[in-house]
């Protein structure tokens, strides 16, 4: 393999990239606690506009190998800015949709589009930032996604419930356009390109897929990632309609919820601070008993103060447990790294999509114990393995 482009050498993420990710994770998150009030305005019941999140998360994760790809053959920042492009016009046309369909079209179109910020971000962490402090650089860019998530979740349901749940949408919209213009001083990292006698964009792709595919260790991870998207992004945006369905106003929902960005946002700090003086299994251990305990607690009664510790221990839990596997995933096959981080994405997105989609009956009978319930139990033996499969890597490293 070889590596092409200009030497970039950094400590921290760059501003711009901190920015987009910040955008990106506020788009993501701000339907959460708008769901029983688009469901309201449209007509239709909660379990049918949870398909508004759930086919976000879905396109969000399916078209991560192909951005992972792309951004592998031609380019970090080009990739970028060309999906923020399509994200800012996703975004407006999403706040214009009359119609459930129509919306859900609409954002499937602008998580496809957001699909490629942080994924490609972390990857341009991992091509510009030495392993030996590669998690605190990367904890910096899920600090900006943390403060994108608190504000988003609290922002998002007082804008739904004071003013219009559709200018929740274009908010990020014009931050979207306003991203892709400044991300264009950003200088490209150097790519490995995979040797051999084949030419062609089809051939070199099969390449990059081969390397990523037909590791073991890479495999596992996208497995891991899987459900820990399942658990954590299917569960956590039912902890606002769980609230709303007890009687909170859609604005008091999304302001409790605003404790796990908080929490994810102050957590970081501290792993930042914990990586490389504590190994990775015991990182993710930590990480696994908050998302643990934080499911539980939620399971057996839901108020305004379990919903705010709960929002607050998934936060750490994300902040340990997920900043782990991201890491591990950036440096398990490094010759393909876009193409690994994409599909890593992809598993967390499409598990958070298969989740959602299965959890929204249970939403819609109001069966938030079993809901909270299963999260809590399938968190544990994800632990379990996170951390043992972690420490049987690092003696093959």
């Amino acid at each position: 393999m070889k590596a092409s482009g200009s030497p970039v050498s950094l400590a921290r993420p760059p501003l711009a990239l901190s920015v987009a990710s910040f955008v990106s994770s506020f788009d993501r998150f701000a339907v959460s606690p708008m769901l029983v009030l688009i469901a309201v305005d449209l007509d239709v019941p909660l379990s049918a506009a949870v398909a508004a999140a759930s086919g976000y998360y879905l396109a969000y994760g399916l078209t991560q190998p192909v951005w992972g790809l792309l951004s592998d053959r031609f380019g970090r920042v080009r990739v970028m800015r060309g999906a923020l492009f399509g994200a800012a016009v996703a975004g407006v046309a999403s706040a214009l949709m009359p119609v459930l369909g129509a919306l859900v079209v609409a954002r499937v179109v602008t998580g496809a589009c957001f699909g490629a910020v942080i994924p490609t971000g972390l990857t341009y962490v991992g091509d510009t930032v030495q392993p030996s402090v590669r998690q605190r650089a990367l904890t910096d860019l899920m600090a900006a996604a943390a403060l994108g998530t608190a504000l988003a979740t609290g922002l998002g349901g007082v804008l739904a419930g004071l003013v219009d749940w559709r200018v929740a949408f274009t908010v990020p919209a014009a931050c979207a356009l306003a991203c892709a213009l400044t991300l264009g001083s950003l200088p490209e990292p150097p790519r490995f390109r995979l040797d051999g006698p084949a030419t062609g964009q089809g051939l070199g792709a099969a390449r990059y897929l081969g390397a990523v595919l037909g590791h073991g260790w890479a495999l596992l991870v996208f497995g891991l990632a899987f459900v820990e998207g399942a658990i954590m992004l299917g569960a956590m945006p039912f902890l606002a309609t769980a609230l709303e369905h007890t009687g909170y106003a859609a604005a008091v929902a999304g302001l409790a919820i605003t404790a796990y960005g908080l929490g994810l946002w102050s957590f970081s700090k501290l792993v930042k601070r914990l990586a490389g003086r504590w190994p990775a299994p015991a990182l993710m251990t930590v990480g696994g008993a908050q998302l643990t305990a934080g499911f539980a607690l939620v399971s057996v009664h839901v108020s305004m103060a379990t919903v705010a510790v709960t929002a607050l221990l998934l936060g750490g839990g994300w902040s340990f447990l997920h900043s782990s596997l991201q890491t591990w995933a950036t440096s398990v096959v490094p010759e393909a790294r876009g193409t690994t981080i994409a599909f890593f994405a992809c598993a967390l997105f499409v598990g958070s999509a298969v989740s959602s989609w299965a959890a929204g009956p249970l939403a819609e009978q109001g069966s938030y114990a079993l809901l909270f319930g299963l999260a809590a139990g399938a968190a544990i033996p994800l632990t379990a393995v996170a951390a043992l499969t972690r420490r049987r890597y690092g003696r093959t490293e």
